[in-house]
């Protein structure tokens, strides 16, 4: 069973290849020059999906993290769906 799951909002990206770049093995440019995640299935919604193994994160997790418009989103499935949250930032005001 797979460990993550990358989604990809391809209606929103603008075809910069980063990910492509940083990953062509799991990404490719399409004839509308947008991004492809390869082998992925595509939602009604307009966004790709691929569930992946362990070998394949850590550069699932460099192409999110050079997409300059955050369409890119790689999720743990094993963690049952909780986020990671940042304090509230009226918890971290000091008077």
């Amino acid at each position: 069973m797979a460990k993550y799951k990358i989604e990809h909002d391809r209606t929103n990206c603008i075809g910069c290849s980063a990910c492509v770049g940083v990953d062509g093995d799991l990404w490719e440019m399409g004839d509308d020059n947008k991004s492809n995640l390869k082998g992925a299935k595509m939602r009604d919604d307009g966004w790709e999906e691929l569930d992946i193994e362990e070998d394949k994160h850590a550069k699932a997790k460099e192409a999110e993290e050079a997409c300059p418009v955050n369409v890119i989103h790689v999720k743990n499935l094993e963690d049952s769906g909780s986020t990671e949250e940042k304090p509230a930032a009226e918890d971290q005001k000091t008077e």
